[in-house]
């Protein structure tokens, strides 16, 4: 047997092996058989190693005027539309999702990264007006210093841009511990930022669990900020630890997105949203549909349509250009036998895939209940798989009521002709991100990406309010008056 692709540590910007010299195989979830590759199994040491590189190359870093930071990112921007194609491929070797998706995936890093090389020629603050003579007031945006970035398997080079990015336009240097189901894709990430003259030590990555690498990038005091994308269980864990040592903290973590469908909607076009809201990226996304609030109305026609397309889809190898739904990468049929022990009716699927093409991965059918009422365990907690519960309602402000009815608020959408209706939605529903007439997934970078209640901490990714992350604001008072002034007691009255 050849032997296999060994790939180690990013720190200082070199490559190295973990401190123990012990490594873990990454394999393809669609076919046990392909061995991708062996990756550093790190612990604190190598977590010490890492932050110190980064603390040395900080204070460089910080004083690198933010327009040359930005051409440094533009540059690693354009290497990635590079590499693009041979990214994508690896990306669905080693998480499975089919090759259109994971172009997208590279793609959203490259957006990411040209929009936040063009934030370096703004990071603005402002200029306000000072309450006394002779007197300049302005407030700046200042680095945060070492960010400890903690990043998913379901998007393994798009997330960590979202946080990588941003973090160095404003001036931090980073340490980032990509998911081990996924290391190769931040791996790549990293060698393209080294490629266009990232200094070394300014990005180091650290691969690992999260008990052994995870837990002392938590710990360590010179990290001021962890930026977690991941469960809600694992977000609980890192906001108590970050309190605990005066981190800042950003979260992005579960949703449990409905599609609300009226019964004036264009049918045909709602189906081809759920569809692909629910089943694409097989149901992986954190703003996967997983709930289709339907009109009574129109809920046996909905239903009917989607079983017939669902039937329809092709499962497999994701690296097959005519596959549209790949392998699962955790069990889901936990929650088919919940659905089913509820009284839900399962209308198509709820079974693993067996058999030719299917034995050397995990595959699951696209699933789908309708019979759901709001309150079954499938209606409420994130099944994060190719599962989607239709939910009949009589009207507008019931769906509602059942779309804001559980602990998430990531994203949520309405197919509607009626735009009072439309807007009506867009209001009171209870989200971060909500399209119109479009599915729950389909966020661009130059918006924010983030939701309410259990879903993160009040933080947003992406578009220009990323930059409050990731940089601190600092006052800025210029005195030009020759002579000390008391602001509010030196006031002519």
């Amino acid at each position: 047997m050849p032997s296999p692709n060994v790939y180690r540590n990013f720190i200082r910007g070199a490559w190295v092996d973990a401190a123990s010299g012990e490594r873990f195989e990454n394999r393809n979830p669609a076919d046990a058989s392909d061995l991708i590759g062996e990756f550093a199994k790190s612990g604190p040491e190598d977590v010490e190693r890492a932050v110190s590189a980064a603390w040395d190359a900080l204070d460089d870093w910080r004083r690198t005027p933010a327009p040359r930071r930005g051409e440094i990112l533009f540059r690693a921007s354009q290497r990635l539309l590079e590499r693009k194609e041979d990214f994508a491929r690896d990306m669905t070797r080693e998480m499975g999702k089919v090759l259109k998706e994971t172009r997208g995936d590279v793609q959203e890093a490259i957006d990411t990264g040209f929009y936040a090389a063009g934030e370096g020629r703004r990071l603005r603050g402002e200029t306000v007006p000072a309450e006394l003579p002779n007197k300049f007031a302005m407030s700046v945006r200042a680095p945060i210093g070492i960010c400890g970035l903690i990043t998913p398997w379901n998007f393994p080079m798009a997330i960590p841009s979202w946080k990588i990015f941003p973090a160095l336009i404003c001036g931090n240097t980073v340490v980032i511990k990509p998911a081990t189901d996924t290391p190769l894709s931040v791996l790549n990430f990293a060698r393209t930022l080294a490629d266009a003259g990232l200094p070394p030590g300014v990005v180091n990555v650290v691969t690992g669990t999260g008990s052994s690498v995870g837990e002392p990038l938590l710990r360590d005091p010179r990290i001021r900020l962890i930026s977690f994308t991941g469960s809600t269980e694992v977000g609980r864990t890192i906001a108590v630890g970050c309190a605990e040592t005066y981190k800042k903290c950003s979260l992005e973590m579960g949703g449990k997105n409905a599609m609300i469908l009226l019964e004036d909607a264009g049918m045909d076009l709602a189906v081809e949203a759920a569809l692909w809201g629910a089943f694409g990226t097989t149901g992986q996304r954190c703003t996967a549909t997983s709930r289709a609030i339907v009109h009574k109305k129109v809920a046996g026609q909905f239903a009917e349509k989607m079983v017939e397309r669902v039937k329809g889809l092709r499962i497999g190898n994701g690296l097959d250009e005519t596959v549209e739904m790949g392998p699962c990468v955790r069990s889901v049929a936990s929650y088919v036998d919940i659905g089913k022990k509820e009284g839900a009716r399962l209308l198509v699927g709820g079974d693993s895939l067996k058999g030719s093409g299917y034995d050397n991965g995990y595959f699951f059918e696209p699933t789908i209940f309708t019979d759901v009422k709001a309150g079954m365990r499938i209606a409420r907690e994130e099944i994060f798989g190719p599962v989607l519960s239709i939910i009949p309602v009589d009207d507008l402000d019931e769906a509602i009521r059942v779309a804001n009815d559980v602990e998430f608020g990531l994203s949520g959408a309405i197919f509607t002709t009626d735009i009072n209706k439309a807007f009506r939605a867009m209001r009171d529903v209870e989200v971060g991100i909500f399209y119109v007439n479009s599915s729950t997934i389909g966020a661009e970078v130059q918006l924010p990406f983030g939701g309410v209640k259990k879903t993160g901490n009040g933080h947003r990714e992406a578009g220009s309010q990323v930059l409050d992350i990731f940089s601190e604001w600092k006052s800025v008072y210029v005195d030009f008056s020759g002579r000390l002034q008391k602001a509010q007691i030196d006031r002519a009255d």
